[in-house]
């Protein structure tokens, strides 16, 4: 068997253990798939007969879609990694793992395959969501660009999640530390409260983070014309840029063995 096939079998391996086991864990499972759909209903049903004028007057509720999509991936990706590698290190699964025959980087392969795979089914489900409980339409005639915002956006959140193991100390404080950074995001940024009803000036500055810049992108890709401006290639180049300073660090800092 040549290096290269060896390689592909064992990643292969490692990410059907991996969707066993999240699959396996209810938890997982809610958060990760059901709480996106959940918070598409609240916020699209509570806010739906709204019009966000400063994007062409579209309804609330397909704002929502990309929105939920947007929070959907950082969750599959960024969050799942960033928790589940530091417990798997905490836990000296990291350690173990290192003392076997299987190459290191297939395990983290294998994971972000996971993330990455989780993330397309969240796209498909939330827009089916959307489209039979509120009428927001598939975005059939800019899905190029909406494939390039997810692997975009995929990539970058899975390099960040991975780098962010790097500063997190224990598995308790995972979950905090990593809320402590997406949740005022989100709130900045326009996925849980209307880009209408944010100062310009918090646009602005949440635009320097890559939670804003995702965001953007998912939101030209799936409403094309609201507005005219055109694809927001800017907000793709910080996004990329942000994945690229991500892996960086995680090629850098990142650690196998626990915390003593």
């Amino acid at each position: 068997m040549s290096g290269a096939a060896r390689a592909i079998g064992l990643v292969s391996h490692e990410f059907r253990y991996c969707q066993k086991v999240f699959w396996r864990n209810p938890g997982s499972v809610f958060f990760t798939v059901l709480f996106p759909v959940l918070l598409l209903v609240i916020f699209a049903t509570i806010f739906g007969d709204d019009r966000i004028e400063t994007l062409g007057g579209i309804p609330t509720d397909r704002y929502y879609v990309p929105a939920i999509v947007t929070l959907a991936v950082i969750s599959a990706t960024f969050m799942n990694l960033a928790m589940n590698l530091t417990i798997a290190r905490e836990g000296g699964l990291l350690e173990r793992g290192r003392g076997t025959p299987q190459p290191a980087w297939v395990f983290i392969a294998g994971r972000v395959g996971n993330s990455v795979v989780v993330s397309v089914l969240m796209v498909v489900v939330v827009t089916l969501v959307g489209l039979v409980l509120f009428g927001s339409p598939i975005p059939w005639s800019s899905i190029g660009l909406v494939l390039l915002a997810l692997v975009a956006g995929a990539a970058s959140f899975s390099t960040l999640g991975v780098a962010m193991t790097a500063v997190i100390p224990s598995r308790e404080a995972a979950p905090a530390m990593v809320n402590l950074i997406v949740l005022p995001l989100y709130f900045l940024s326009g996925i849980f409260i209307p880009e209408s009803e944010i100062p310009s000036g918090v646009l602005d500055f949440a635009s320097i983070f890559p939670v804003r810049a995702f965001f953007e992108v998912m939101l030209a890709a799936y409403l094309p014309v609201v507005d005219g401006a055109g694809f927001p290639w800017g907000s793709l180049a910080v996004l990329l840029a942000w994945g690229l300073l991500g892996l960086l660090l995680a090629l850098r800092f990142f650690r196998w063995m626990p915390r003593r």
